[in-house]
């Protein structure tokens, strides 16, 4: 592909430029992460996040004014490990952008409280050897490792200083993060144990995900989802979403997996919500991931409640089958997750009887490895279109603390235990 078209390709924003981008990731991301580990060890995630495309003209979220954009500053991002490890790198992504983004500087730390890492605790983040180094457009860049003493269920501090301006070109970034992250004032503040902050922004821009070096026996699940997954109306700064809660059980139980969030709040099996749709995205968001070895699967709701124009039922049960093989023929565990109940947004009883259908052939069609039951956990058994009481966030769509919490507790784990794992490495 020669540099005219490839950046036409990149400057879109729509799904057939999306499938472009994640054939080329699928092109050269494999190698690049199979690089580091050895015989007895290798990288697993601990944390990820799916990134989307913030265009120069977008509206500015809800109850902000402006666009958070960035200049000669140093964001620094806040993320919390699922497992912990002796060794740890960073991988950061352009994926969405159009022009190169260039790093001044970076580090990962231990966190302290707020803004501030603990002192003496930060490392400097190298690319190749390089302490600064510049991500080309539609690219993701691997840190080098460092030794760190990353801890279970503990928060990372990711500074990166950016000395260009981010306001001309197209942003790759999370938003939504429930999690309160970090600007600085003018100038490079990476790895300073007191961040001078000018603003907090509660997004994550150009963090894709973090790894450690962990037992060849550790695996890691993705939970691939939209809104529900990624924790929308969960309390900020809690890690409260259903995922999380999954990490804490893992922990409790010592089961050595990490768990790698990759919802995206809008996000659809089939057409385009917030995000590039399920299928368009499943290489870069599942299969890329080092170490996994399971997903689970909670999308379609979006589909049924927000597309347009709305497909069948049964088109959205054939975007299901496609995620399965595509799991199955790279050796991946898949779970479907049942869809929640919804009534009172956007529903009408032909929503609810989509919504049914898929839910009756997740659970009966035996073409999942395993059904998660996050209908039955989460519905008011007498009113079972509609979420109990208790666990509805009050938006009769999203759960909250208490109902994501409920989710997770409805996963048997026995699906996750080391026998499973070993299973699915050894087919990989």
């Amino acid at each position: 592909m020669n540099t005219t078209r490839r950046q036409v390709m990149v400057g879109r924003f729509a799904s057939r430029v999306a499938v472009g981008i994640v054939a080329w990731l699928v092109a050269v991301q494999p190698s690049v992460l199979a690089q580091g580990g050895s015989g007895s060890q290798h990288w697993v995630g601990t944390w990820a996040s799916a990134m989307v495309a913030r265009p120069p003209d977008a509206e500015p979220p809800r109850g902000q004014t402006e666009l958070l954009n960035v200049s000669d500053q140093t964001l620094r991002q806040i993320i919390h490990t699922s497992i912990g490890g002796e060794r740890v790198r960073v991988l950061l992504s352009n994926v969405f952008g159009t022009e190169p983004l260039a790093i001044g500087a970076a580090t990962i730390a231990l966190r302290d409280t707020e803004g501030a890492i603990i002192a003496d605790s930060a490392l400097v983040l190298t690319f190749s050897g390089r302490p600064t180094t510049s991500i080309p457009s539609g690219a993701a860049l691997l840190s080098d490792p460092v030794d760190l003493a990353v801890p279970v269920l503990a928060d990372l501090v990711v500074d990166m200083y950016l000395p260009g301006d981010t306001s001309m070109a197209p942003l790759t970034i999370h938003n939504g993060a429930n999690q309160t992250n970090y600007v600085s004032s003018f100038g490079n503040h990476a790895g300073v144990t007191d961040l001078p902050v000018m603003t907090t922004m509660p997004s994550w821009l150009f963090l894709a995900r973090v790894e450690v070096l962990a037992p060849r026996e550790v695996g890691a699940v993705v939970t691939l989802g939209d809104s529900i997954t990624d924790g929308t109306r969960s309390t900020p700064d809690t890690n409260n979403r259903w995922p999380d809660h999954l990490a804490r059980r893992f922990a409790a139980e010592n089961i050595r997996m990490g768990v790698l969030n990759l919802g995206i709040a809008g996000n659809r099996v089939l057409s385009e919500g917030n995000g590039v749709n399920a299928l368009a995205r499943f290489d870069r968001d599942v299969l890329a991931q080092p170490g996994v070895t399971h997903v689970v699967v909670l999308e379609g709701i979006n589909d049924i409640r927000r597309a347009t124009p709305p497909p069948m039922a049964e088109e959205i049960i054939a975007g299901h089958l496609q995620l399965i093989r595509r799991a199955h023929a790279q050796g991946l565990t898949i779970y479907g997750a049942t869809l929640t109940p919804f009534e009172a947004s956007v529903w009408t009883p032909e929503n609810e009887a989509k919504r049914q259908e898929v839910n009756a052939w997740i659970r009966d069609s035996g073409m999942y490895d395993a059904v998660i039951e996050f209908d039955e956990a989460t519905r008011d058994p007498s009113h079972p279109t509609q979420l109990l009481l208790n666990y509805d966030s009050s938006d009769n769509i999203h759960p909250s603390d208490e109902g994501y919490e409920a989710m997770a507790n409805a996963i048997d784990l026995t699906l996750f235990q080391t026998a499973a794992v070993q299973s699915a490495l050894a087919s990989r």
